[in-house]
C-alpha cells in the first residue's frame, strides 16, 4: 500500500493545511504501518499552493526507519528543492493523453518525457529512487477513451528512464475490471508487471473491483488515500483515490499481510478529518468507527 493522502489528497483541499498538521498526518500514517507515505510535491506554489511548504515538511518530519517519503517533482527546479530537503525518493508524472498533459503540466507528452529524462538521471546519480506516474490511463475528461497502447508507450519511456515502479492512474475513475485487465495486459508487454502499480479513483465506485482485477494480473502495489481524500482539479467531479481503510479491509479479508494496523489507520483518518472539518468517505472507515464507538470501554 502506497499512501498518497498527504499529497494527492490534501492538494485538492480548498485551503492549505498547516504544516504541523501535515507532518502529524504523515507520522501517524507511518506509525500505522504504511511503508510508503507520499509527503508532498515540489511544484510551483502558484499552481498548487497547498504543497508550498513541502520542503519544511520534509525537513521537520520524524522519519521512521524503513519508510519511504517520496515527493512529486515536475522539473529540475523541483528536484533542487527535493535535494535541499533531503528527499530520498522522487516521483515524476506524465499523462496518457495530449489534452490532459497540456492541462496538467502545460506541455505535450513528448515534451514532458524530454523534461523528465534529465531529472530522473540526476536523481538516480544521487542515489535517489525514482517512481513514475501516468494519469488518465482508463479515461480522459477531454479525450474520452484512452488506447492501452498509448499508456504502454509512456510507461516504456518511464521504465527506460530508470523508474523502479510505474503507477497507472485511473484519474477520473471511469475504468472497469475488464478494461483494467486489458490495459495491464498491453502495458505488461512493454514493462514487467512486477514494476507496475495501480492508482484507482473511486468516482464510479469501481476502485476496489479494479484493484482486484489488477491483482489477478499480477500487480501487488496500489496507491490509496486515507479517508478517501482527494480528487483531480482538472477532472470535474472526480473523487479521491480509493480510501486506504477500504483497501486495507479488503486485503485483510483476503488474508493478505500488509503490515498496516487498521485501528491506527482509523485514528489517522479521524485526525485529518477533524482538522479539515469533514467526514470520511471511506465506507469501511465509517462502519468500523461506529463499531469501535459501541464497544465498551
Amino acid at each position: 500500500m502506497v499512501e498518497v493522502g498527504p499529497r494527492d489528497g490534501l492538494q485538492n483541499e480548498p485551503n492549505s493545511v498547516p504544516t504541523a498538521v501535515r507532518i502529524e498526518l504523515i507520522e501517524r500514517l507511518a506509525d500505522a504501518g504504511m511503508q510508503v507515505v507520499e509527503a508532498g510535491s515540489f511544484v510551483s506554489p502558484k499552481w498548487v499552493p497547498q504543497m508550498a511548504d513541502t520542503g519544511e515538511v520534509l525537513t521537520r518530519l520524524r522519519r521512521k526507519p524503513g519508510v519511504g517519503y517520496p515527493v512529486l517533482v515536475p522539473n529540475e527546479k523541483g528536484l533542487e528543492g527535493a535535494i535541499a530537503a533531503r528527499a530520498e525518493e522522487i516521483a515524476i508524472f506524465g499523462a496518457a493523453t495530449e489534452a490532459f498533459s497540456m492541462k496538467n503540466i502545460n506541455c505535450s507528452i513528448a515534451q514532458s518525457l524530454q523534461r523528465f529524462a534529465p531529472v530522473a538521471q540526476a536523481a538516480r546519480d544521487r542515489g535517489m529512487r525514482v517512481r513514475g506516474y501516468i494519469s488518465v490511463v482508463l479515461g480522459c475528461p477531454y479525450e474520452g477513451e484512452v488506447r492501452p497502447e498509448a499508456v504502454a508507450g509512456v510507461a516504456r519511456r518511464l521504465h527506460d528512464m530508470g523508474c523502479y515502479e510505474i503507477s497507472l492512474g485511473d484519474t477520473i475513475g471511469t475504468g472497469t475490471p475488464a478494461k483494467t485487465q486489458r490495459l495491464i495486459e498491453t502495458v505488461a508487454k512493454q514493462v514487467p508487471v512486477e514494476k507496475l502499480a495501480g492508482h484507482f479513483h473511486d468516482t464510479y465506485g469501481q476502485a476496489l473491483a479494479n484493484i482486484l482485477a489488477a491483482m489477478e494480473m499480477g500487480i501487488t502495489a496500489f496507491d490509496s488515500s486515507v479517508a478517501g481524500l482527494g480528487g483531480c482539479p482538472y477532472a470535474r467531479g472526480a473523487t479521491g483515490n480509493v480510501a486506504s481503510e477500504d483497501l486495507l479491509y479488503m486485503l485483510d479479508g483476503m488474508g493478505i499481510e500488509t503490515g498496516v494496523d487498521m485501528d491506527r489507520l482509523l485514528d489517522a483518518a479521524a485526525f485529518i478529518c477533524a482538522q479539515l472539518g469533514r467526514t470520511t468517505v471511506s465506507r469501511a472507515g465509517r462502519a468500523l468507527s461506529v463499531k469501535r464507538e459501541k464497544q465498551p470501554a
